[in-house]
């Protein structure tokens, strides 16, 4: 068989990914069935979802479950209404699905009203009716208020989706902002598998090795959405989503990743281009062009309250994240000259040029009050005391406990009184290095730059962030960190299920607390942490304020749940001060 070329692979595989059906408005309906027809197919096992809403059109998505062995073509169709009995239908249509695109459908409905809820549902000869589901357009002109569920990190094995479970419950939203990682792709015995059995979320016999071929990843995705939570949030609100990492392969760049080892894997190239085709055919995502699947970075307008831009800081540009034991100064510590010059170098990338021009050019043209950065990882200056790093590495928990305490009581001794430290102490609090080159922290340059961008224009800022599993807040400052030019904020949502900073540090629960008022203490620019608890993050938008709520729940080792009331938590900025202050 001929090997495609990267390029012919490229757009082979965007030509399947990302057809679409275009609805325009009322199409007719299917025609009468046969009875090889309703063999076929077993109904819509995987629900339904929308996305990519706009102020007049909306993609919505489902798939039509084949019987084994079907890999014929099966006719499909949809129905949008005004109401949920669907007596005011608006739309509808019909169109094929292969086995080409996994039998997924996705339908770009388009001459809709701006800031107004619609139902949809699909039907097939073969499997009947969907359940049906809810979407909403985007509001234009003068708008009050927005409000968004800001999630990441959903890991099947790890735990259960009660996060989304909670989202579906909310009332209140235009959308859902999923920052990535949607799923993971590690095998049985990898990360986040542990005790999965246990709780009854073990990945299944035929999916449960590292994810390799389209095949493979799309199995993993028809796997998440079986679950019910999963499907629950979706059919309740439209989905805004971009990747992360995971959904290719762990700490993935723009060549390689962490978790692809080329002799034994295949080429990376490869299978990123098929776990992407997987990813558009199962996601509720417009495509950038009919031939382009690796470019997701887009924007969506709220009237003049918000202008929202979703961005790749992972697949088309970045360069590979520095490692710190390529820094070692040959007596077990850092050289910190040689790291400092590595992680400022001006050609060092994480978004890209084509990326920054397109955000530098949507941000001078916006006339919004709020701008907002859904991306995702860290950009908030997450600096350790460097002996803490050192700590981490030994894996001892006693001596990073010490640590923590004797460096807690030097910065707020220095916080007080600067003179009531020695030289030494006061070396141990500001030798700081950033504790994660996977975030922005290791792509400083740029960073800057990005940050210049807002600051120049004179925008309001607010930046959302996911990829650590854990619950920040961050003022962003330009150049010198809490003395420099406030920016803007940033909020960072916990994950769905992936766990947290608790298990890396391997912290007793009973110190978790400790640790999380430590690292505010300690970090200058963080506002604050939540470290072991997974939830997702309430943005609520208005012209005066833009307010995050983090909500947690008590588990996700169990179906049942409660919220924790206890640790919730409510932060907010406003367009006078662009740095974080406390709700009332």
């Amino acid at each position: 068989m001929k090997r495609l070329t990267r390029r012919e692979f490229l757009r082979v595989s965007a030509l399947s990914a990302g057809a679409l059906a275009i609805s325009t408005g009322l199409s007719g309906c299917l025609s009468g069935s046969t009875s090889e027809d309703r063999e076929r197919a077993i109904g819509f096992n995987h629900g339904v979802a929308s996305g990519d809403p706009l102020q007049d059109r909306v993609i919505l998505w489902t798939r039509l479950t084949p019987m084994d062995g079907n890999t014929g073509a099966m006719s499909v169709g949809w129905e949008v209404a005004e109401d949920e009995g669907f007596n005011q239908l608006v739309h509808s249509g019909t169109t094929t699905t292969t086995a080409g695109n996994d039998f997924t459908v996705k339908v770009d409905v388009l001459n809709l009203s701006a800031g107004t809820t619609y139902y949809y549902r699909f039907k097939s000869n073969e499997a009947g009716t969907s359940p049906v589901g809810q979407t909403k357009t985007l509001p234009k002109g003068s708008v009050e208020q927005a409000a968004f569920a800001v999630v990441s990190c959903a890991n099947y094995p790890a735990g259960y989706f009660n996060v989304y479970a909670e989202i579906a419950k909310e009332t209140d939203l235009d959308a859902v902002l999923h920052l990535g990682d949607y799923l993971y792709e590690y095998g049985e015995g990898q990360y986040g598998t542990d005790g999965a059995e246990a709780i009854g979320r073990a990945l299944p016999d035929d999916n449960n090795t590292e994810l390799l071929t389209l095949d493979e990843y799309r199995a993993r995705y028809a796997l998440y959405r079986t679950d019910g939570d999963c499907q629950a949030v979706h059919a309740r609100w439209p989905f805004i989503a971009v990747w992360d990492d995971h959904e290719v392969a762990n700490d993935a760049w723009e060549n390689g990743a962490e978790n692809h080892q080329p002799s034994s894997e295949g080429d990376y190239q490869e299978r990123k281009m098929q776990a992407l085709q997987a990813y558009f055919e199962w996601m509720p995502v417009r495509p950038a062009s009919e031939d382009n699947i690796e470019t997701i970075y887009r924007s969506f307008e709220f009237g003049n309250l918000a202008s929202l831009y979703m961005l790749d800081t992972r697949l088309i540009a970045r360069d590979e994240q520095l490692d710190y034991d390529n820094y070692l100064d040959g007596s077990g510590g850092i050289d910190k000259a040689a790291f400092e010059a590595a992680v400022e170098d001006t050609n060092r990338e994480m978004i890209g040029a084509e990326q920054f021009s397109w955000l530098s050019n949507k941000v001078q043209l916006s006339t919004a009050r709020w701008q907002v950065l859904g991306q995702q990882v860290l950009m908030g200056r997450m600096l350790f005391p460097a002996e803490l790093l050192v700590a981490y590495k030994s894996g001892d928990t006693l001596a990073i406990i010490e640590a923590i305490q004797e460096l807690v009581d030097i910065k707020q001794r220095y916080d007080n009184d600067p003179s009531s430290v020695s030289s030494d102490e006061e070396t141990r609090i500001k030798d700081v290095l950033p504790y994660n080159l996977d975030a922005w922290d290791g792509y400083y340059y740029e960073r800057e730059q990005v940050l210049k961008i807002f600051n120049e224009a004179n925008k309001n800022l607010v930046v959302l962030a996911g990829d650590t599993h854990n619950a920040w807040a961050n003022n962003l400052h330009l150049d010198a960190g809490n003395g420099g030019t406030a920016v803007g904020v940033e909020f960072a949502t916990a994950s769905v299920s992936s766990p947290g900073l608790e298990t890396y540090l391997q912290v007793p629960p009973d110190s978790i607390a400790q640790v999380e008022e430590a690292l505010v203490t300690l970090i200058d620019d963080l506002q604050y942490s939540n470290a072991s608890q997974r939830g997702y993050l309430k943005l609520t938008l208005t012209q005066d304020e833009a307010r995050s709520d983090w909500r947690f729940v008590d588990t996700v080792k169990a179906g049942s749940y409660t919220i924790d009331a206890d640790s919730n938590q409510a932060l907010k900025t406003t367009p006078s001060n662009r740095t974080i202050q406390s709700v009332s």
